[in-house]
């Protein structure tokens, strides 16, 4: 089946079937081989790319300005001096920059104003992230699940702490769609959704996959191939959320301990940026108020020979070169 995803929307992997994930994920690893082998692929020249941050940015803006010259496009970062949301409706802006770009991408905050964007936009819309939602992410991470297994099939992926946020959600919908065994592993205050549980469970029926919540780390790890987490509180939320969070979420931090119960073949992966040690002034202070070392995953496996965040992190430019040079 022939797959052209030219002028669609990038918003979240719910609009995507299982076809059309696989078919980035594969441009993905061809891009990037051609890439190694010093193969130029500017196939995009002439062409231009808005690139809306409210959020701050390493790995997406860095993926997104490297993707575009690697296919001969240009890109205008539009962060705090803009207009946007302060003079300038988004369905205005929209407008404006569809008629002078030829793809909008967009960082910040709720779903619906990326979603308003693709209203009005007549050139389309990436999501670079949203709170709920971070459908780049989610490419960047299988394309590192089939570079080190072989497959994502049948892959135990274990979720580890607020597994409501963005991240978690979107882990959820990616498994869902592509067939792995998704585990949401945290209080049940920190689960997804019921809706989209729900709703990952009816696709799930479709392709096989298995979603499931689990409270308890060492039983939720059991077999696992994955161990996944994040910040356990993201950006845009208020430093006072540190106070509970840290009491709810501490029993989930990634250790060996649990690397080891899950196996020697697991690894471990994470969307960064990662409060491992002290090194940062978030994590300093923050791991000086409660008297640890590190929060959401310790130094000894953030560093050790199971983890492969900084392969995931460089699929992130891979994989949204494959977005960019298949809907523009």
């Amino acid at each position: 089946m022939s797959i052209n995803l030219k002028g669609r929307d990038f918003l979240t992997l719910l609009d995507f079937t299982p076809e059309e994930i696989q078919y980035l994920l594969d441009f993905s690893a061809e891009l990037k081989a051609e890439k190694k082998d010093g193969k130029l692929h500017k196939t995009h020249e002439g062409k231009n790319i808005a690139l809306i941050f409210e959020k701050s940015s390493t790995r997406t803006r860095c993926s997104f300005e490297v993707a575009a010259s690697d296919l001969g496009m240009g890109s205008t970062y539009l962060a705090s001096g803009s207009q946007i949301g302060v003079k300038e409706t988004l369905a205005d802006t929209a407008r404006v920059l569809a008629g002078m770009f030829d793809a909008i991408e967009y960082r910040g905050f709720e779903q619906s104003r990326v979603e308003t964007l693709a209203k009005y936009s007549k050139v389309p819309v990436i999501n670079g992230l949203t709170n709920e939602y971070h459908p780049t992410q989610i490419l960047a991470d299988f394309l590192t699940i089939e570079e080190h297994f072989g497959k994502l099939k049948g892959i135990k992926l274990v979720y580890m702490g607020d597994a409501g946020y963005n991240m978690g959600d979107s882990l959820m919908i990616g498994c869902a769609k592509m067939g792995l065994h998704f585990v949401a592993c945290a209080p049940d205050e920190y689960y997804p959704p019921q809706p989209l549980i729900d709703r990952c469970r009816e696709i799930a029926k479709e392709t096989g996959a298995i979603i499931e919540m689990n409270a308890d780390p060492m039983d939720a790890v059991k077999d696992a191939d994955v161990i996944y987490t994040d910040v356990w509180v993201s950006m845009g939320e208020p430093e006072e959320k540190w106070n509970y969070r840290f009491k709810d979420l501490y029993p989930y931090r990634v250790t060996q301990d649990l690397m080891d119960a899950a196996g020697p073949d697991c690894v471990f992966m994470h969307c960064l940026p990662a409060y491992h040690n002290t090194d940062t002034q978030v994590g300093k202070e923050v791991c000086k108020k409660y008297g640890i070392d590190s929060l959401e995953v310790t130094e000894e496996v953030f560093e050790g020979p199971q983890s492969i965040v900084f392969q995931e992190a460089e699929n992130r430019m891979h994989t949204i070169k494959a977005i960019m040079a298949a809907v523009i």
